[in-house]
């Protein structure tokens, strides 16, 4: 049954894209305006919507549940980000906060990463009719997961001891419709090395902090190495890069030609296998520079997910879809933190991620009516009555 106060308010997937993408949501942006949209859009008197904060008091979590409040394995999370990347890059044939349409494509920022996902899962949510839920249905909705996974993070780290939540959990990355289990951890280092200023034409007056990092790079390349060399039990999952990526990928260090530099920071990102813990890679980096002078910090932590095979979530996703392989992807998700809530993860949603974080991002419109139908059947196997 759908309710009909529901039905008067409900757009179309894609009006209702059109909508979310119109928000300028860039992880540098409040996200306030587009979670009190979407607020809106499903408040019924039967739904409990509830805020979380965010890493600050510009930002939210946002959690929309209905149904009976079951202990254990039953209901169902759907999940996604709020927050998009910049649209800044040259080359965008249109603008980037309003949807356009070309070739049976919906173009725009946010459309693959991750709005569409959240288009479907609202409307999916917005036509059941919470009376008829013999298990809960909850959509959780983050901030910041765009500049590493932050609000997912503070919302585990804030989510009340003991008070449970369906086991089963879709995140709807874009995946082109392919269940994932299994994904690489983002960490993300600073490493910063001292020295003393001087003017530069008398050197012996200071200690030059870029020269100090140059035997750094020289250690991180080697274990960069080491690592390219090792194998684990998931790494035959992982194609083409079946080991953890080391990348240095910022240095900052003087401030003008004719100073000695004081200071020096090397930024890098470890892309972490689902069997690595953190500590122990950043055991493995600080020793790789015992010796040195120099501090290692981290800037960031997004886990990586695995999933066990037989998780019931991610064999009725593969179901769905038909799906005989193991697929993985290499970027970090929600999932990686979220799991340690409990919650069984499986990245599932429209959209490729080849087109994300690109100018002209775009999501296939028969995708994403793929996927309505898809996260239709989902609820309906794990949230509704057999006879609904």
């Amino acid at each position: 049954m759908v309710s009909s106060q529901t039905v008067k308010e409900r757009l179309t997937d894609v009006e209702l894209l059109r909508r979310l993408v119109g928000f300028d949501s860039t992880s540098s942006n409040s996200n306030l305006p587009i979670a009190d949209f979407i607020a809106d859009y499903l408040h019924h008197p039967a739904v409990v919507i509830e805020k979380f904060p965010g890493p600050d008091e510009t930002k939210t979590n946002l959690m929309i549940s209905a149904g009976p409040a079951v202990e254990g394995i039953e209901g169902l999370v759907l999940s996604g980000h709020l927050d998009t990347v910049p649209a800044v890059e040259e080359g965008w044939e249109s603008e980037p906060f309003q949807l356009s349409e070309r070739d049976d494509k919906l173009f725009g920022r946010g459309t693959a990463d991750m709005k569409g996902f959240l288009a479907v899962a609202m409307n999916a949510f917005a036509a059941i009719d919470p009376a008829d839920l013999h298990a809960p249905l909850v959509l959780l909705f983050t901030c910041d997961e765009e500049v590493g996974t932050l609000g997912a993070r503070k919302f585990v780290e804030t989510w009340p001891s003991g008070r449970p939540l369906p086991r089963s959990c879709i995140i709807g990355e874009p995946t082109s419709l392919l269940a994932v289990r299994m994904h690489k951890g983002h960490l993300k280092l600073r490493v910063r090395t001292q020295g003393r200023s001087a003017h530069s034409g008398y050197p012996h007056l200071g200690i030059n902090a870029i020269d100090k990092a140059a035997e750094i790079l020289l250690r991180l390349r080697h274990l960069r190495e080491t690592l390219e060399s090792e194998r684990s039990e998931s790494s035959v999952f992982f194609g083409k890069v079946p080991f953890a990526p080391l990348n240095v990928g910022v240095i900052r260090g003087g401030t003008a030609v004719n100073i000695i530099p004081d200071s020096c920071d090397i930024e890098l990102g470890i892309r972490l296998l689902p069997e690595m813990k953190t500590e122990a890679m950043l055991d493995r980096v600080r020793e790789a520079l015992s010796g040195l002078d120099c501090t290692v910090e981290v800037i960031n932590d997004s886990p990586p997910l695995l999933l066990r095979d037989d998780a019931a979530i991610y064999q009725k996703a593969r179901t769905l879809v038909d799906q005989k392989l193991d697929v993985t992807v290499n970027f970090a998700t929600d999932a990686g933190w979220l799991q340690q809530l409990g919650l069984e993860c499986t990245i599932f949603g429209p959209g490729s991620i080849e087109v994300a974080h690109r100018p002209n991002e775009f999501i296939p419109k028969q995708q994403l009516a793929h996927a309505a139908l898809l996260m239709d059947l989902l609820i309906g196997d794990l949230c509704l009555s057999p006879s609904k």
